[in-house]
């Protein structure tokens, strides 16, 4: 797409006026360039979707997008280079037990992590990756207590003392259901990233989550985060009531009242909980999602994270993605650089966490072919 000045000129009695305008003239289709990317050439594509996103492309091609590979799990692209072992991983403080045992988990998200169950491990094994693997940063995460708490207070020492010692590493965090007493203390631990789930439905709450908490608990969480220099990223599980879309708009509601870094957008995956009581939400309605996250927050950063279902439904989603105008994409399917490139996206790749920045702009025009 390109921008080009249109002039034309009329007379009125005996004056001659120039009238310039800007006209938007679409020097690709994007259909066709869909069709036109080997890896999609099966996919199936709603065209009134992707005309609608097409239409709003002007904005979409003005932001850059960063694919982001962190090292939580292995991934292979022919697009992208590996990630580096280990730059960026996860920890988990209460290793693979969570008591909530949620419907969508079963807490089967822990499993991947690195297991760090006290101050003392946690230290050891930092420090051992700053050395030996060239550790970027880490996000620390938990399951959860039967009030969807986890109990971070007697690591905070230890990321003080990893701050101190290498201010360049960044450090992320699943905070929970909190206070702002507790999101004060947090703040004050070195950490730079704070992620939260926020839920828009009390049903989901319920039935999911098997909480007594209501929407308001989580909004006031978010509050609370926000009310620090956190970095505060809510983050929205798409199809999270069974595989239904039932409170993401709400949430997104939500999350527009609050000065929040980024938004980070997930996708329900079954097979983490029980996959015969969910169903997988269609690409298109996980676009439509996209559409309103970017109309809501257009001067936020709005990220697909990590969780999504994989094969062909993913190579769709990641393709709204890119067509819709998010910021950001963890793991993208093979085809989505070159959707990127082919419709006119800046684009770079780091090997971190999607919700975190370090400082480096190393943006490669659609021109680019290699990373």
């Amino acid at each position: 797409m390109l921008i080009i000045t249109v002039s034309r000129r009329y007379r009125s009695g005996s004056i001659i006026f120039q009238d310039v305008r800007k006209k938007v003239v679409r020097g690709v289709n994007w259909l066709k360039c869909l069709g036109a990317v080997e890896e999609l050439e099966d996919a199936p594509f709603d065209m009134e979707l992707v005309r609608r996103m097409e239409e709003q492309g002007e904005a979409t091609l003005e932001r850059p997008i960063r694919f982001s590979t962190p090292t939580f799990k292995s991934y292979e692209s022919t697009e992208l280079k590996s990630c580096s072992q280990a730059s960026f991983p996860a920890f988990s403080v209460t290793g693979g037990a969570c008591a909530l045992d949620c419907e969508h988990c079963h807490a089967n998200i822990l499993k991947p992590m690195i297991p760090a169950m006290s101050p003392e491990e946690l230290d050891v094994k930092v420090r051992r990756l700053i050395v030996t693997r060239r550790l970027h940063g880490f996000l620390l995460s938990g399951g959860s207590n039967r009030k969807n708490e986890i109990k971070y207070e007697r690591f905070y020492p230890v990321l003080e003392g990893l701050k101190r010692d290498y201010p360049e590493i960044r450090i992320a965090i699943h905070s929970a259901l909190l206070d702002e007493g507790r999101a004060q203390t947090m703040a004050s631990a070195g950490i730079d990233t704070a992620m939260l789930d926020i839920i828009g439905h009390e049903d989901t709450i319920r039935e999911i989550y098997h909480l007594d908490r209501t929407v308001d608990d989580f909004e006031e969480s978010l509050s609370a985060l926000c009310s620090t220099q956190l970095e505060v990223v809510p983050h929205i599980v798409i199809g999270l009531h069974y595989g239904q879309v039932l409170g993401e708009l709400n949430a997104l509601e939500i999350i527009s009242r609050h000065n929040v870094y980024a938004l980070v957008l997930v996708v329900i995956m079954p097979f983490y909980g029980t996959p015969e009581k969910f169903s997988t939400p269609t690409p298109e309605a996980i676009g439509e999602i996209f559409l309103r996250a970017r109309k809501q927050l257009p001067t936020k950063d709005v990220l697909l994270g990590c969780a999504r279902p994989a094969g062909l439904h993913k190579r769709v989603t990641d393709s709204y993605a890119v067509m819709a105008g998010l910021d950001g994409i963890a793991f993208p399917a093979e085809g989505t650089v070159t959707l990127a490139r082919a419709i006119g996206r800046k684009f770079d790749h780091e090997n971190m966490c999607c919700s975190l920045k370090i400082g480096q702009n190393n943006m490669l025009s659609p021109a680019s072919h290699a990373l």
